[in-house]
């Protein structure tokens, strides 16, 4: 399948496009116990992601929101969290390289601003998702050492950190 998606910065005006990618695919395909009340960032990208030094980005084929994947940067730290990274069930794979493309977008941007340390939460049901970042050199930490400033969600259980090397 041809590569012709393309990689956009996101702001409040796709919190609509956002919600409706992001929520069946949480809560129907995944069944994860989790509503739009649990996740603010949603209503207000620009505030939560951006106003954190970070950023958040979104796949789109033909006028579609296909993907996702944002970071809340913690300058200070040299470090930063992903989140909502999700890609419908339809473009999933290598074949696309969807997630692929959003994460290494994800890390040049990381890398650009002297982001050096990279967390991530997800669940252990999600084991796809889990085996990706491993493929991607994403290392497992126990919970009790992720930093302090991390923004735990409370379904997440497994917990994974990153190191970029400097340039």
């Amino acid at each position: 399948m041809q590569n012709n998606f393309k990689i956009e910065r996101l702001d409040n005006h796709f919190c609509e496009a956002i919600i409706g990618l992001i929520l069946p695919i949480q809560q129907i395909e995944f069944k994860v116990d989790i509503d739009l009340a649990a996740q603010p960032d949603l209503l207000d990208i620009e505030e939560y992601y951006d106003g954190s030094g970070g950023a958040f980005w979104g796949a789109i084929l033909k006028g579609e929101l296909i993907g996702t994947i944002a970071l809340i940067a913690a300058p200070n730290h040299h470090s930063g969290t992903i989140r909502k990274m999700l890609v419908k069930k339809e473009f999933r794979g290598k074949e696309l390289g969807v997630a692929q493309t959003l994460l290494q977008n994800l890390l040049t941007f990381c890398e650009d601003n002297n982001l050096h340390e990279i967390y991530l939460g997800t669940g252990d049901i999600l084991q796809a998702a889990c085996r990706f970042y491993e493929r991607n050199g994403f290392k497992p930490i126990a919970m009790e050492d992720l930093p302090v400033y991390f923004p735990r969600m409370p379904v997440d259980n497994v917990f994974y950190s990153l190191h970029l090397k400097s340039v």
